[in-house]
């Protein structure tokens, strides 16, 4: 088949060349931060880039929800764009694909310094002797619990199942004070989400090298019987992030599992999601009570881990190469502070600093404002020691399938939700522990 006949009969392809066509003396760069205020701040960057470099960079929205099939539809007409920002899920298919030029992302890596990106962030993306993409930014799952109850408790930050259940033995006493707020509604992404963190954290994979691999028998029963540990210490009923967040909010929890995008709203800085601790919904005494853990662990997996989502930029094969490294080292260095600026609260630095200054990054971050409708800065809100953990739990940060090469499968795997299912079913009493970890791995086994 011709190009010409390829581009013919990929209808993606059309709506493609619509939006995007190329440049003449610039590069086109895919972006799924589509929504307006930041695709503004990503088109003042490419204003700067072509004002320092001479190169004009177009800017495209691409819905992430079409982002496959578009990457799909251009490589098989040639016509990819230069750059693009992805997630996790695309830098190994895409690299062994060949849509991703990996020699010139690990080349950026490597001028940058290697040294100064988070590691967690570069394994995750490993490809043969190199990486498949340039990590741009990321967040970890986080353990929030009131600090200020376990420090008049005398207990051990909630870095571990055993702290975690000390706590609730401590300090569960419904309904003034649920132990914690645990997912528990079988059909939300949020269980699913919550639960390979926790699975994770004691060392448990349903994958490996070779693709689906039966969860160990003993190591699972520990993640069940913790697992049943925490959602008895919450309320009754399907539960998943509203109640947790509404629970935490109100004061009547004393541990959730969240993303970091609950750390503005937890210092009274969005209207729609106050806390209702006190009267003042625009308060900030619940930020300065909170504590968060990013890396936890359990009996099996002294170690622990971080539960990581990563975005990257991705070189393309059909991209003018020089052009579009020099655009992302832009973008990773004197750009790097208003990348981040496009939504701080959830876009973590994976490059911490520059061979001037190790946490240059971190520490031009922890001053970007965020908030929705009043603002300010991380560093403000809450005290270094939260910030660096923050930032840390991309150090370490994991998600199943990513090291095995068999995201694709994991991913899968989750969706299916039958872990959430048999999980739920063995909270309910429906199930033992033998016949809990049966029935998962009788289930998984089918997915393909």
């Amino acid at each position: 088949m011709s190009k010409m006949t390829k581009l013919m009969t990929t209808s993606a392809f059309a709506v493609l060349l619509a939006s995007s066509a190329a440049l003449a003396d610039g590069i086109r760069f895919w972006t799924t931060e589509e929504q307006p205020e930041r695709l503004a701040k990503q088109q003042e960057m490419a204003a700067q880039f072509e004002a320092q470099t001479g190169t004009e960079v177009a800017v495209i929205p691409v819905s992430e929800s079409e982002l496959g099939t578009r990457a799909t539809a251009a490589f098989a007409a040639g016509d990819l764009p230069d750059v693009i920002y992805h997630t996790l899920q695309y830098a190994l298919p895409w690299a062994e694909a060949g849509i991703l030029d990996t020699d010139a992302a690990t080349e950026v890596i490597e001028e940058l310094g290697a040294d100064t990106f988070a590691p967690g962030a570069i394994s995750m993306a490993a490809f043969g002797d190199g990486t498949a993409s340039v990590p741009v930014d990321g967040w970890t799952q986080m353990v929030v619990y009131r600090k200020d109850l376990f420090d008049a408790k005398g207990l051990e930050a909630p870095t571990s199942y055993a702290n975690v259940e000390a706590a609730i033995k401590a300090l569960h006493n419904p309904p003034e004070m649920f132990g914690f707020v645990a997912a528990t509604k079988v059909d939300e992404n949020f269980m699913s989400q919550v639960l390979e963190h926790v699975f994770l954290a004691n060392g448990v994979s349903p994958v490996s090298s070779e693709g689906f691999a039966p969860l160990d028998v003993a190591k699972t029963t520990e993640v069940l019987d913790f697992y049943k540990t925490i959602s008895k210490a919450s309320p009754p009923g399907d539960l998943y992030w509203k109640q947790s967040r509404e629970l935490y909010f109100s004061g009547n929890a004393a541990m959730i599992i969240w993303s970091p995008f609950i750390l503005d709203e937890l210092a009274g800085l969005r209207d729609s999601a106050p806390p209702t601790i006190n009267d003042d919904p625009t308060s900030g005494e619940l930020a300065s009570k909170t504590g968060i853990v990013t890396n936890f662990s359990g009996p099996s997996n002294p170690d622990g881990a971080a539960w990581g989502d990563v975005r990257y930029f991705g070189i393309t094969a059909d991209a003018d190469t020089d052009a579009a490294m020099e655009f992302v080292k832009f973008s990773m260095d004197e750009g790097y502070t208003q990348t981040l600026s496009i939504a701080p609260e959830g876009k973590f630095p994976v490059r911490r600093g520059n061979a001037d200054n190790p946490t240059a990054f971190v520490d031009a971050w922890s001053k970007l404002p965020v908030g929705v409708d009043r603002k300010a800065p991380l560093g403000e809100l809450y005290a270094q020691e939260m910030i660096d953990e923050i930032v840390g739990g991309l150090d370490v940060a994991q998600r199943w399938g990513v090291a095995e090469g068999q995201l694709s499968l994991a991913s899968k795997i989750i969706n299916s939700q039958a872990i959430n299912r048999v999980v739920r079913q063995y909270i309910d009493g429906e199930l033992d522990a033998a016949a809990a970890v049966a029935e998962m791995n009788d289930e998984l086994a089918k997915v393909e």
